[in-house]
């Protein structure tokens, strides 16, 4: 092994690895809030329908709006504990990133080779997925009224699985609509909360 004798390679090298490396953590923490903002969107969108609920009165405790409370306060904190754990990945990515001077002079022409040849490369936010997913949950507030719980919710599932990355249409259909129909008995039967019917107001 020899050593570099060129500062301008190692910096050239090093110097943009380190600056990709620390890029990447900033980059990552973006991709990572992505699910969060979304339960957080979620959890908000129930807890505005959970106060603005006509319930009637004398309703006994739990009441229709028990169980929606739950669901809410979960998405709450489900949301906040990815957000900690997000915050500190980064943190530690940083830590692991700081590379003293005499480790950079000490790099080998070697070395300096792989790294330009396996740098860390620039993570990415997929914002075509993003773009899909946000316009399904505005899509799925706005047609909710006309098509009912039962249809917007299955294609609200349907779009989400497909911005995951899940290209089984069909499948994901019936598994959207087999969801949402449960939730909907679910909420109708155990809760006494009727969930909007839309296009199947005949059958509902």
């Amino acid at each position: 092994m020899t050593h570099s004798n060129n500062p301008t390679a190692v910096s050239a090298v090093v110097g943009e690895e380190l600056e990709l490396g620390r890029a990447n953590p900033d980059a990552a923490l973006l991709k990572q809030l992505i699910m969060p903002a979304i339960l957080l969107a979620f959890a908000t969108y129930l807890l505005v329908g959970i106060l603005t609920m006509r319930v009637p009165e004398g309703v006994v405790f739990p009441g229709p709006q028990f169980f929606p409370a739950i669901i809410a306060g979960g998405l709450y904190l489900f949301a906040v504990l990815l957000i900690v754990r997000a915050l500190r990945e980064r943190a530690e990515a940083f830590a692991g990133l700081e590379r003293s001077a005499a480790e950079i002079e000490l790099l080998t022409d070697e070395e300096i080779a792989a790294l330009d040849d396996g740098g860390a490369k620039r993570v990415g936010v997929d914002w075509g997925s993003l773009a899909w997913i946000v316009a399904s949950f505005i899509g799925f507030a706005l047609l909710l009224p006309v098509l009912g719980w039962v249809v917007a919710a299955a294609l609200l599932f349907w779009c989400v699985a497909w911005a995951f990355g899940s290209r089984r249409p069909v499948f994901n259909l019936v598994v959207g609509l087999t969801a949402s129909s449960i939730a909907y008995i679910a909420f109708d039967m155990l809760l006494g909360l009727t969930l909007p019917s839309g296009v199947l107001g005949w059958g509902f």
